[in-house]
C-alpha cells in the first residue's frame, strides 16, 4: 500500500501570513490524505515563543501527524538564550529536535542541523550519524525510510554563497545512504530540487535507490529577493520503495503549477496540475509573482 508523505519548509512564522495560502493547504492535504506531513525547519522567523506557538498550531491544524525539525531561524535571536537555551521553545512544542515516526509503511528520522553559533550553515555531527544508522536500521521490515534535516545537500549553484548546505555534505551524504535511507528531505535554500543517486555520486552494478529533495518555502520573508520559490512537495511510496515526488508551486513564469516524479533511474516531468486545489495553490502564488513583478517594473 502507498504512504504519502506532504513535505513543507521555511514557513517563517512571524512575518507575512497568507491566509488564501492557508485555506487552500487545508484542502489540499483533505485531497492528499498524507500519512505524515514533514516540516524541515525555519517554522518560525526569529525563535520567539508566540512565532513557535502559531506554527504549531497551523501544522497540527490540518489533523495528520507531524514530523517536524528546527532550522537556523528557530533558534533565539538574543542572547545568552541562543547559547543556553536554543531549543527551549522549539522543545516546548514538539518535545525532541530529533524525532521518529513509524509505521509499517513510513519510518521516518528527524536530525537537527542547526548550529547556536552559525547563522546560515548547519552541521550533523559523527554522534547524530552513528544514531541516526541505529534508528534507521530499528525500522519495520519493507517500511520506506527517510531522513529528514533543514540544511541541504544539493541545489542551485547560484544560492551557495549565502545559503551554504550542511557542512562535509558528501560524507553526510554517504552516510545516511550507507545507513539504508531510501528518501533525504530537507529544505533552506527557498528552491526546489530533487536528485537521484545516480546523479550525485558514482555508482555501479545493482545498488539501492536514494533519493534527496529539497522542498521550497512555504513561507516568503523577502518578497522582493529574486530566486526564491513558494510551495511544497509530496511524496508517494509504494511497493517498488522508490518515490514519486510531485512539487506544488509557481513555476518561473508565475502562471502554472509544476508537477514531476524521480524514480530510481529515470525522470519526467508535467505541466497539468495534480489536482484542482494544488492548482489553486499554484495559481495563487502565480498572482503574487506577477503582482510582485509589476511593482518592481513600476520602479
Amino acid at each position: 500500500m502507498a504512504a504519502r508523505i506532504l513535505h513543507v519548509s521555511d514557513l517563517h512564522t512571524g512575518t507575512r501570513e497568507d491566509h488564501e495560502v492557508e485555506h487552500a493547504l487545508a484542502a489540499l492535504v483533505k485531497h492528499v490524505g498524507p500519512e505524515l506531513i514533514v516540516a524541515s525547519g525555519d517554522l518560525t522567523h526569529r525563535g520567539r515563543r508566540a512565532q513557535h506557538e502559531r506554527a504549531a498550531a497551523f501544522l497540527r491544524s490540518f489533523g495528520a501527524p507531524v514530523l517536524a525539525v528546527p532550522g537556523n531561524h528557530d533558534l533565539p535571536y538574543t542572547f545568552p538564550a541562543r547559547f543556553t537555551q536554543p531549543w527551549v521553545e522549539f522543545e516546548r512544542q514538539w518535545e525532541t529536535t530529533e524525532p521518529t515516526h513509524s509505521s509499517p509503511t513510513l519510518h521516518v528520522v528527524g536530525l537537527n542541523s542547526a548550529r547556536p553559533y552559525r547563522h546560515q550553515g548547519g552541521a550533523l555531527h559523527a554522534h547524530q550519524l552513528r544514531r541516526a544508522a541505529e534508528r534507521l536500521e530499528a525500522a519495520p521490515p519493507g517500511a520506506y525510510r527517510v531522513v529528514v534535516l533543514h540544511h541541504h545537500m544539493v541545489g542551485a549553484p547560484w544560492r551557495a554563497a549565502r545559503k551554504r548546505p550542511v557542512s562535509r555534505r558528501n560524507a553526510v551524504l554517504r552516510a545516511l545512504v550507507a545507513a539504508g535511507a531510501d528518501l533525504i528531505l530537507a529544505g533552506h535554500i527557498h528552491q526546489a530540487a530533487v536528485s537521484e543517486r545516480h546523479e550525485f555520486e558514482v555508482v555501479s552494478g545493482d545498488v539501492r535507490a536514494a533519493v534527496v529533495s529539497i522542498a521550497p518555502g512555504l513561507g516568503q520573508p523577502r518578497p522582493n529577493r529574486l530566486g526564491e520559490a513558494r510551495g511544497l512537495h509530496v511524496y508517494e511510496a509504494g511497493r517498488e520503495r522508490s518515490p514519486c515526488t510531485r512539487t506544488s508551486g509557481a513555476a518561473a513564469t508565475g502562471d502554472s503549477l509544476r508537477a514531476g516524479s524521480s524514480r530510481a533511474g529515470s525522470a519526467r516531468s508535467w505541466s497539468n496540475p495534480a489536482s484542482d486545489v494544488a492548482g489553486n495553490v499554484a495559481r495563487f502564488l502565480g498572482r503574487e509573482h506577477q503582482a510582485m513583478e509589476g511593482r518592481r517594473e513600476r520602479r
